[in-house]
């Protein structure tokens, strides 16, 4: 069993028009934003805390995943940033995923819309509109190898997003529009 987290990179400013998209901050309801949802995150966790983040290498998304890792009680050593996750394409990020260690069981990503949204759609064979910014989505995939990923394999375990007053479990999550 391999399980597979899902984590949108939480709300960037726009404050800077000039700044490239790779160079984009959080904005401030996204830095508390990711630090609620890392708490949320280690609520439910509890002793199951990943070993490693792997984040793509936009500032909004590394901000993201340092936030995150602190309430998490994780080393920030435990986050790899990897360039191929800074991609808009669910295939280029199923690819990712279908190349990592057999060995690695518990795997996060935060990554960016509308790959992440997509990725989603595709393993859990759903028709969600739209991962919100700092969304989560815990999959579980009943594989021994990530080789063997693919169409409807992952079964939602958590699904939870900022504005959301009550977090699913064991569902598939409903179309939130809310950015």
């Amino acid at each position: 069993m391999k399980t597979l987290t899902l984590i949108r990179h939480a709300k960037s400013s726009w404050k800077e028009s000039m700044l490239q998209d790779m160079d984009r901050p959080l904005n401030r309801r996204g830095q508390a934003n990711a630090a609620m949802m890392g708490e949320r995150l280690h609520s439910l966790l509890k002793n199951n805390i990943p070993k490693k983040i792997y984040s793509s290498p936009a500032v909004r998304a590394e901000e993201t995943a340092y936030l995150m890792s602190d309430s998490l009680r994780v080393s920030a050593r435990a986050i790899e940033l990897i360039p191929s996750l800074y991609t808009f394409n669910y295939e280029e990020l199923l690819e990712w995923v279908r190349g990592l260690s057999r060995d690695e069981g518990d795997v996060f990503l935060v990554c960016h819309n509308p790959a992440i949204t997509e990725l989603f759609n595709i393993l859990t064979l759903s028709n969600l509109e739209k991962i919100p910014t700092c969304g989560i989505a815990v999959l579980e995939l009943d594989v021994v190898d990530w080789r063997q990923v693919g169409a409807g394999m992952a079964r939602v375990k958590h699904y939870d997003f900022p504005k959301n007053n009550m977090p699913t479990n064991n569902s598939t999550p409903k179309n939130d529009s809310t950015r």
